[in-house]
């Protein structure tokens, strides 16, 4: 199976790309974590945002290959502790389908990214910085792989 974040913005910093790198090379090959960034749309003084949301969100759902699970981040999604994602993990990977995880930008996913979604998945009730979330998916993620596969980093 085949876990891929989907995330609006590209030219992060240098922290936030070797954050992401260190935990991505961490998983198994059975069990690859990639990321795919989709550009952000200009924003400017004057911009449509509705426009630029549809935009990004045409691009976030064409990326994506055809029969993969979507989970959305979302502020209204569902939290997981660290036990319930190991849970939610592991029924992933007996589904058998590879899992997209989608992360809008400045003004969150296009309501079509939304309705295409089959979990939203919230990370905290705060608006985190979108350069840290991509960190915190990975490393949630691994540590949920490492509770599953009683792997020393959860114990650390």
């Amino acid at each position: 199976m085949k876990l891929t974040l989907y995330a609006v913005g590209s030219k992060m910093p240098s922290w936030v790309s070797q954050g992401f790198a260190e935990y991505s090379r961490r998983f198994p090959r059975d069990l690859s974590f990639n990321l795919v960034e989709i550009p952000a749309g200009k924003r400017g003084k004057n911009a449509d945002i509705s426009r630029i949301l549809a935009k990004e969100g045409e691009l976030l759902l064409a990326a994506i290959p055809k029969g993969n699970r979507i989970v959305t981040l979302e502020v209204e999604g569902q939290p997981w502790t660290t036990p319930k994602l190991a849970k939610q993990l592991e029924s992933w990977q007996l589904d058998g389908r590879d899992v997209a995880l989608l992360v809008g930008g400045p003004e969150g996913l296009a309501p079509a990214c939304i309705k295409a979604s089959e979990q939203k998945w919230s990370l905290s009730a705060l608006t985190l910085p979108h350069p840290m979330v991509r960190i915190l998916i990975a490393e949630s993620l691994y540590r949920a792989w490492s509770v599953n596969t009683n792997h020393p980093y959860h114990r650390e």
